[in-house]
């Protein structure tokens, strides 16, 4: 009987560390289809992908979900907003890797989850425990600090960030699956690139064709670059507890931060440093701070359970 559990957990951590550290090497991926250009890569991975995830879908023979979204206005126009949100996150993502921006691109992913809580605050109201507002203090400061360094507000990280953010909020209210939700996405995304990847073949700017049969190759695996650790994650999060979840998701922005300084070797000045240092101090504080918490309100759990199962 524990056997089982203890093997379901390795597979869980398994493929969260395999999604994790996909999402965090992906920057070797996307210089390699240059020469198209950014946007083209969007298309191309916007395309791509709902092959991809509409075959993963035909294999798990998932559909159910289909009939019922479809009968929701709401939730569709909840979709339509997420797909907007992600196709801006994905293309400035593209741009900044290929572009030489790769550390900065990696702080837009180290600071979401001060973002993620920040919104939480604005837009529904949340209250903060005074570690979660130390924590957000020590991350504006860092984004202070970083904007002199930069000599202007690292504006990648920041709608990076919010972007993110906020495609979060709202896959949270439509309240999908990922792999489910990734196919409503593309679904919505698919007309819009494939016209656009019609209109730059008819005008011979087109690369699918034109760079040789690699090429070509790279530019469909976009699909499979964006399903795969998605249905890796999937995997991890039903069986992982949240708080292991929450401490992997780091391993895809230190990845991308060490492949910015180490293999594409982008400039750290000590005041990005001391920025760099504010931003891990506050997640170090939101780290401790979730840990702390979810000990106590297991130990609640455990003890209110232990008085309510002992007999009078």
């Amino acid at each position: 009987m524990t056997g089982k559990p203890a093997a379901e957990r390795r597979t869980g951590l398994l493929n969260g560390f395999a999604a994790y550290g996909m999402w965090g090497l992906v920057p070797l991926f996307w210089p390699l289809l240059k020469p198209a250009g950014a946007v083209e890569i969007l298309a191309h991975r916007m395309v791509w992908s709902l092959f991809f995830v509409a075959a993963a879908l035909l294999f798990i023979r998932r559909w159910a979900w289909l009939g019922e979204l479809l009968r929701q206005p709401r939730r569709l126009a909840l979709i339509t907003v997420a797909a907007a949100v992600i196709t801006v996150n994905w293309g400035l993502y593209i741009w900044s890797v290929n572009s030489g921006h790769v550390v900065e691109a990696s702080l837009g992913y180290f600071i979401n989850p001060l973002v993620t809580i920040a919104m939480g605050v604005l837009l529904l109201k949340e209250r903060l425990r005074p570690v979660q507002w130390a924590a957000v203090g020590v991350g504006a400061a860092a984004v202070l600090v970083l904007t002199l360094g930069y000599g202007r507000p690292p504006w990648i990280s920041l709608c990076l960030a919010f972007s993110f953010a906020t495609y979060g909020l709202v896959k949270k209210k439509v309240n999908l699956g990922g792999v489910e939700s990734l196919a409503a996405e593309t679904a919505v995304q698919f007309l819009p690139a494939l016209g656009y990847l019609l209109w730059l073949g008819a005008r011979g700017d087109s690369t699918f064709a034109a760079e040789g049969p690699g090429h070509t190759a790279l530019l469909v695996s976009t699909g499979i670059v964006t399903a795969l650790p998605l249905v890796c994650f999937g995997a991890a999060a039903i069986r992982v507890p949240l708080s292991t979840l929450g401490l992997l998701q780091y391993l895809a922005p230190v990845f991308q931060f060490l492949l910015g300084v180490v293999y594409f070797k982008e400039a750290m000045p000590p005041e990005r440093w001391a920025g760099f240092a504010l931003v891990w101090l506050a997640l170090a504080l939101l780290t401790w701070d979730a840990l702390r918490t979810g000990r106590g309100a297991a130990r609640a759990l455990a003890e209110g359970t232990g008085a309510a199962g002992t007999p009078v």
